[in-house]
């Protein structure tokens, strides 16, 4: 079944990274593997989304944010390809607190795809102590961490980064432009590692940034860190929008 899985992964890797194939799947749509996949949400309050911890309650066990919606929308749509999804994003958590948890709450659960959404606690905590300084080193150092921990488990693993995003809000008037910066940098850092780790890229505060163009950003993060429920929405979309991108299947799925 694990190898299975596995090398559904690398073939889906493999499509990207090859032109001339990829544009062969795009016309002929692979099929999900039969034997599921496992797939792992990790992260703050923005993927905890209040999650319940009771993992025998099927009804709580993904929260309400983008994670369920993501969840949701795939169980439904492919009922019968055994997949498995989990949520472990836990509010206000740090990455070193990811870092800190990953045995129990990351490779123990061995998923084909790992999808991490973290940074605004980093900078939260920055802003709470700016004589500390910004400790954009380590943040490195624990993202890179818990990706290579991941990666040696498991070489085929699919992982997906989360760009982490501020905007304006009751949270972060205080010091806007301090919390912009630092999450700024983190961004920086989030990408220079998905490209060192081969991960999708899901570039959340662009894609705020075209919604609030025409629409309040209240309208969309409702304190300047979290987001709405229509915001959870769009996320939902955009990562099932990029992630499709490895994981041809999900082409059934038209986001723009």
């Amino acid at each position: 079944m694990k190898s299975s899985r596995r090398s559904f992964i690398k073939a889906s890797t493999m499509a990207c990274l090859s032109t001339g194939f990829a544009a062969d799947v795009l016309a002929n749509e692979i099929e999900p593997p039969k034997n599921g996949l496992v797939f792992l949400f990790q992260g703050d309050s923005v993927t905890d989304g209040n999650r319940g911890r009771d993992q025998s309650d099927l009804n709580h066990v993904m929260g309400h944010g983008y994670a369920s919606n993501i969840a949701a929308r795939i169980g439904a749509d492919f009922p019968h390809n055994n997949f498995h999804f989990y949520n472990r994003g836990i509010s206000g958590n740090t990455v070193a607190q990811l870092n800190g948890r990953w045995q129990t709450d990351a490779l123990d659960i061995k998923p084909d795809v790992l999808s991490i959404l973290v940074g605004v606690n980093d900078t939260n905590a920055y802003i709470r102590d700016i004589t500390a300084g910004d400790q954009l080193n380590q943040f490195e150092a624990d993202y890179r961490s818990i990706l290579s921990q991941s990666k040696q488990q498991n070489p085929d693993l699919l992982i997906v980064v989360g760009l982490p995003f501020v905007y304006p809000g009751s949270r972060t008037n205080e010091h806007v432009d301090l919390w912009k910066n630092s999450v700024n940098k983190r961004r920086e850092i989030v990408k220079k590692l998905a490209i060192e780790f081969n991960a999708i890229i899901v570039d959340y505060p662009a894609m705020f940034d075209k919604a609030i163009k025409d629409t309040s950003v209240n309208y969309w993060i409702w304190d300047g860190v979290h987001p709405t429920v229509p915001a959870h929405e769009l996320m939902a979309r955009e990562w099932i929008k990029q992630v499709s991108e490895r994981l041809k299947f999900l082409k059934i799925y038209k986001y723009k």
